[in-house]
């Protein structure tokens, strides 16, 4: 098995592609080893001393590191234990609450209308683009204005996320449709 790997615009994140399906549907974000148990390639990884994050989606995992540890100590800990994995198993399944974009409640319904527009925008033109960097970003809500977004994966916690929202899908929303006024991130 070869497993390519990416770095991404945030220095802590690398993107890991093993070349097969990684989730069959949605995405899921692990901030800490106590949410591992859903999965042996979790348990594995958040094993390895270093490893702070790890974010699944359809064909990537996306690995984030503490500040002081090392890529060149720490990728071939977590290029061998996809391998051990994926070896074993033809792709992750979480065992219960897993969370992926379908699975978001979604408390906006003042103006369903837009928050359909928002939605489709953000599913054909932002999301294939940050999926790239080795993230994700997800609708969250719309009130007053301001469309509510979480940044996931290798977006979590980047530098150059604010710019991204603010320059690339603030503009975007803004320009396509009159209602949004801005775009604030969750964490």
């Amino acid at each position: 098995m070869f497993i390519q790997t990416e770095d991404t615009p945030n220095p802590e994140t690398v993107k890991f592609i093993p070349g097969c399906t990684v989730l069959e549907i949605g995405t899921a974000d692990f901030e800490n080893a106590e949410s591992a148990w859903r999965s042996p390639l979790l348990e594995s990884l958040f094993e390895i001393k270093g490893v702070s994050r790890v974010f699944l989606g359809a064909d990537f995992i996306s690995v984030s590191k503490d500040p002081e540890a090392s890529w060149q100590i720490l990728r071939p800990s977590i290029l061998g234990a996809i391998m051990a994995f994926f070896s074993r198993y033809d792709s992750v399944a979480l065992k219960s609450e897993q969370q992926s974009e379908t699975s978001l409640v979604d408390s906006s319904q003042e103006q369903p209308e837009v928050v359909a527009e928002i939605k489709e925008l953000l599913d054909t033109k932002v999301r294939p683009a940050v999926a790239q960097d080795g993230g994700d970003i997800t609708f969250e809500r719309f009130e007053n204005g301001i469309v509510y977004l979480r940044m996931k994966g290798a977006c979590s916690g980047c530098p150059s996320s604010t710019i991204t929202l603010k320059s690339g899908v603030e503009n975007m929303l803004r320009h396509y449709i009159p209602e949004v006024q801005e775009v604030q991130a969750i964490e």
